[in-house]
């Protein structure tokens, strides 16, 4: 199963009214942001600004009849590592002549050319 962010809220404080607009103006920088608030806001200990920030990623409707993303989910292949066989061409006759021939392949070492057969013997004790 496939996550898909669709829409994130953050909170941030500022201590002072330009710090406030200072981290909406670096927010705008992505475009996701949808909405963004400024609240000035008091306690004991003083003033404070809170401020709100909305992004909006992607709709349901939207990530449903999307296309699915080139990053593909843990586990699975790219399209482009996806190794589609051996190259060949057909002809205007309908021949097929395959461009990875045999004589280019490198070769092939045996694991097992230099292996001695064991023989054993069988219930009855013969070889």
């Amino acid at each position: 199963m496939t996550k898909k962010l669709l829409n994130q809220k953050e909170q941030h404080i500022a201590f002072t009214r330009e710090g406030a607009e200072e981290i909406v103006l670096a927010a705008k920088e992505n475009g996701a942001l949808i909405m963004n608030k400024i609240s000035e806001k008091h306690n004991k200990n003083g003033q404070y600004f809170l401020v709100d920030l909305t992004y909006q990623y992607d709709t349901p409707k939207d990530a449903m009849e999307g296309k699915p993303k080139e990053d593909a989910p843990d586990g699975q292949m790219n399209m482009d590592e996806v190794h589609e066989g051996v190259p060949y061409t057909v002809d205007s006759d309908g021949s097929v002549k395959v461009e990875n021939t045999d004589e280019e392949l490198p070769e092939f070492d045996d694991p097992f050319a230099n292996v001695e057969v064991k023989e054993f013997p069988d219930e009855n004790g013969l070889f």
